[in-house]
């Protein structure tokens, strides 16, 4: 086995996960898996920039990853970036910061890169399974972007779009520096028109409707999971290849919506980090399900953190 180290930079959170890989049996072995939110979008939809704050809560997050990649003894690091940092102008200043702390430059992926490595994470362990039907339509809903990956045994089409749970919560939600509670008819109406255009840009590229099982990845889906269950706190081992009814994620989407900040609080699996945001995140799920006309999702903890440590290995 080889000891690899992956770290997931996104717009609203950073992941690492440490583990011990063996390409030949296609075991990947977790030693240790963490999320923090650190907002690195913040911001960036409206100015075009990482605020300063984002950037050192992510600075911060990142000298707490160095000491646990050198604990664990890692040999190989990779450092992939997403949605929120391909936009910024100062995303140098970005990279530096990185540098300096882990020794590795992140990379910039593509959305389609992005992609490749969401659906090999999310994939390698559900093929062959007889419950499950391909081609699987792996959707990755993130801060900034939700990726489409539509494949069998491998890719065959995919595409990135700009409508994410915090992109969308702070165009049509934030008034005033603060998020609306709850949102009007009007605003959730705006968020949902502008859900459905990124849908019609995706479909130009990926056969949506042609996939049989959807597998849906990040934390909009695994709280929208932890919800439908019911679950007294997170818990990872529950929400992994949990399946979700579409009548259920209707009616969650639509209590997120209509509740208030301290009710979205107070749901015992709720992520602090995610209380504002998750109404949007939700939404974006249903949408999709309603386009393909999907019964059920099967959820995935396993995602593009996977696939990055996948190529390393």
């Amino acid at each position: 086995m080889t000891r690899v180290a992956a770290i997931d930079c996104g717009t609203n959170s950073i992941r690492l996960l440490v583990a011990d890989a063996d390409p030949a049996t296609g075991e990947l072995v977790d030693l240790d898996r963490r999320m923090t939110i650190v907002r690195l979008g913040q911001g960036v939809d409206r100015t075009g920039r990482l605020a300063p704050e984002a950037l050192e809560r992510t600075f911060a997050a990142c000298r707490e990853y160095a000491e646990i990649i050198k604990e664990h003894g890692a040999e190989k690091l990779r450092f992939v970036a997403t949605s929120a940092s391909r936009d910024a102008e100062n995303r140098d200043e970005f990279v530096s910061g990185v540098v300096d702390i882990l020794g590795v430059e992140p990379e910039v992926i593509t959305g389609d890169q992005e992609a490749e490595f969401s659906f090999t994470g999310a994939t390698r362990e559900l093929t062959g399974r007889d419950d499950l039907t391909r081609p699987f339509l792996v959707v990755d809903i993130g801060g900034g972007s939700t990726e489409f990956v539509v494949g069998g045994d491998h890719v065959a089409a995919a595409r990135s779009v700009d409508v994410g749970c915090v992109r969308m919560t702070e165009r049509h939600l934030v008034r005033d520096g603060k998020v609306s509670d709850p949102p009007t008819e009007e605003r959730i109406a705006a968020m949902r028109a502008d859900i459905e255009a990124a849908l019609d840009l995706a479909e130009r590229t990926v056969p949506l409707r042609e996939a049989h099982t959807l597998v849906g990845l990040a934390g909009s889906v695994t709280t929208v999971s932890a919800i439908a269950q019911d679950l007294p706190e997170y818990d990872s081992a529950r929400i992994h290849h949990s399946r979700i009814s579409h009548d259920r994620v209707r009616e969650i989407t639509g209590r997120l919506l209509r509740s208030t900040h301290a009710e979205r609080a107070a749901i015992p699996s709720m992520h602090p980090g995610r209380v504002d945001v998750i109404g949007a995140g939700a939404l974006v799920l249903l949408s999709i399900m309603e386009r393909i006309g999907a019964e059920e999702v099967v959820v995935s903890e396993h995602d593009i953190l996977d696939g990055i440590a996948w190529s390393v290995a």
